[in-house]
């Protein structure tokens, strides 16, 4: 029985896309990606240690959303968060055909994402598994977490390569409040701009330069 687990990164950061990952194995060889668990309680150091081990004995899909898909999702009438990411999760799903896909779910109400997500599915004969913590309790999806979060922080470093130090992109950060006013006009392509803390940048400018008139 082929195993699928789904998890992403980078669903909360202003900056930067967001990650989606599946990683597939049949049941019973989960010792071959031995050492995984949830991305967060691992170094990056581990991560990338892991992710090569996931890459070599696994198969595996990543998607990157953009910030712009991620706006247009937000501002639409029939999405929002996690429908987006409920799309994502079934293209992965459609592509790999487990057996079984065990789903690190982003939404407060399991049954009604796990019939929001089977609508989505090609084959209805998929096994679903929807729940909370599954990133912890489950290894594929602690596999996915990691390639996910792995993938995640090569595009952070790009974005710095190419941008200058934007911090890890979350709207709490020092660093990234600073580069986000500081930028907020120049990059439109690296910010969520449906994200409340570009909205209040771009009016607190606006506000300055109409008193300026």
């Amino acid at each position: 029985m082929k195993v699928l687990g789904i998890d992403e990164a980078g669903r909360g950061p202003v900056i930067g896309p967001l990650i989606i990952a599946g990683v597939m194995i049949e049941d019973g060889e989960e010792d071959k990606i031995n050492g995984v668990k949830d991305s967060k309680l691992l170094s990056h150091k581990k991560r990338i240690e892991l992710d090569k081990k996931i890459r070599e004995n696994a198969e595996f899909i990543i998607i990157e959303v953009p910030p712009k898909e991620i706006d247009e999702a937000l501002e639409s009438d029939t999405l929002n968060l996690n429908w987006l990411e409920a799309h994502k999760q079934a293209e992965i799903i459609n592509a790999l055909n487990p057996d079984k896909a065990i789903i690190d779910c982003p939404s407060p109400n399991c049954k009604a994402y796990e019939k929001y997500l089977r609508d989505l599915l090609t084959n209805k004969g998929t096994k679903l598994v929807v729940e909370h913590k599954a990133d912890v309790n489950y290894p594929t999806c602690s596999a996915a977490s990691i390639i996910a979060k792995v993938r995640r922080e090569d595009v952070m470093d790009d974005i710095k390569s190419m941008y200058g130090d934007t911090g890890p992109g979350y709207p709490a950060h020092a660093t990234t409040q600073k580069f986000i006013e500081e930028n907020w006009d120049k990059h439109p392509e690296i910010f969520r701009k449906s994200w409340a803390t570009f909205k209040n940048q771009e009016k607190m400018k606006n506000q300055k330069t109409l008193q300026g008139f």
